[in-house]
């Protein structure tokens, strides 16, 4: 009974983080077993997320071995903080800066993904628009009111909202100035950065599914072994 009551609380919890400032407008599409895109993600993290964020439990080196990437590769396109490639992926934000600038250190991103959920990052990150009423000059349709500046608006340019006839309501949002990439390629540049997220949040998770046909194999098999034992003994017994 007390383990039914906690899957609801939990359950409830996640529905109550994913629905926080806004409703869900966007799905994540990503792939775990694409190691290119997850590559593309870590790129999108270290140039993006870690002047402000880090992911504290997360090693370059594991980077490295999962994403199959070279180690003196991530050293020079992955490490601009001059740590070694054995080091945590660390910010180098000091938190107190964090509290003057933002209000409050800007948080560890190591399991965001499991906190917000895949579909909740997606919406964030592709609906900033246009606030001058906002210190860093952006808000959030799904997280409104947020002290972080869209840092990914060179590659996505600057949106504006479209608001109801009476001026009260965001009815949706439009493309004020272009960016780097169209609004398909942002889609997918934001697809690799959560996965990437996610990979972060559990990276055992490729373990398992690169080991889940091999258990599955071995399990197939000794069930014909178990069968073919069983029907040689009752044989013998009649």
């Amino acid at each position: 009974m007390k383990r039914l009551i906690l899957g609801f609380l939990l359950l409830f919890s996640a529905g109550a983080l994913a629905s926080e400032g806004g409703e869900l407008m966007f799905h994540a599409e990503y792939d775990l077993h694409d190691k290119a895109s997850l590559q593309r993600g870590a790129r999108l993290f270290v140039n993006y997320c870690m002047g402000c964020h880090g992911a504290k439990v997360m090693r370059f080196s594991h980077v490295a071995r999962d994403l199959g990437i070279p180690e003196k590769v991530v050293v020079k396109n992955l490490n601009f903080t001059g740590k070694k490639v054995g080091d945590l992926m660390i910010t180098s934000m000091r938190p107190e800066d964090g509290k003057t600038w933002f209000g409050a250190p800007p948080p560890d991103l190591s399991v965001i993904a499991r906190a917000r959920g895949a579909d909740w990052l997606a919406s964030y990150l592709r609906t900033f628009y246009l606030d001058p009423k906002r210190p860093t000059g952006v808000n959030n349709l799904t997280f409104k009111d947020v002290a972080m500046p869209h840092v990914m608006w060179e590659l996505q340019g600057w949106q504006r909202a479209v608001y109801s006839e009476d001026g009260k309501h965001i009815e949706g949002l439009e493309l004020a100035r272009p960016g780097k990439m169209d609004e398909e390629e942002y889609a997918a540049a934001v697809n690799d950065l959560v996965g990437f997220l996610v990979y972060l949040g559990e990276p055992a998770k490729l373990v398992r599914f690169s080991m889940g046909w091999k258990v599955l194999l071995f399990l197939v098999l000794f069930t014909w072994v178990a069968w073919l034992l069983k029907k040689e003994y009752w044989r013998d017994v009649h």
